[in-house]
């Protein structure tokens, strides 16, 4: 039975590049941003890489993984997560994600999971939800 968590990150970093398209509309970025975790993930200084796709110089798309070193209910190890999002011209960001299967080392080996969080551009702390288990 999966175990139901939340917690909240926060971001320290986020330096994004350009590249390709110039204009506000079908551009293509890449970012690089690190987060710190607490709650039922406690993970400081993750690394997570995006590959975004601009609709409009406020909308658009993302992809990316994210690898997280520190805790699990207490567990310690490693693993990767894979998120995909939207975010849209209100400044609303939407993403879920899911445990990389056989990313998990440590005790953290055999991790499963989902996730998700809505935040709003800007906002520096960004609670999410986290639903998973140990094969």
């Amino acid at each position: 039975m999966p175990t139901q968590a939340t917690g909240i990150f926060t971001f320290a970093n986020w330096d994004e590049t350009p590249v390709a398209g110039t204009d506000e509309t079908s551009k293509l970025a890449r970012a690089c941003v690190t987060n710190t975790f607490t709650g039922a993930i406690e993970a400081a200084g993750t690394t997570c890489e995006y590959s975004i796709a601009y609709v409009t110089g406020k909308t658009g798309v993302f992809t990316g993984h994210q690898l997280f070193s520190g805790s699990v209910d207490g567990r310690e190890g490693t693993f990767a997560v894979e998120e995909r999002g939207t975010f849209g011209e209100d400044g609303t960001v939407h993403c879920t994600f899911e445990v990389v299967p056989g990313s998990g080392t440590g005790a953290l080996a055999g991790l499963s999971g989902t996730g998700g969080y809505t935040a709003r551009h800007g906002e520096p702390s960004v609670p999410y939800t986290f639903s998973h288990q140990l094969g």
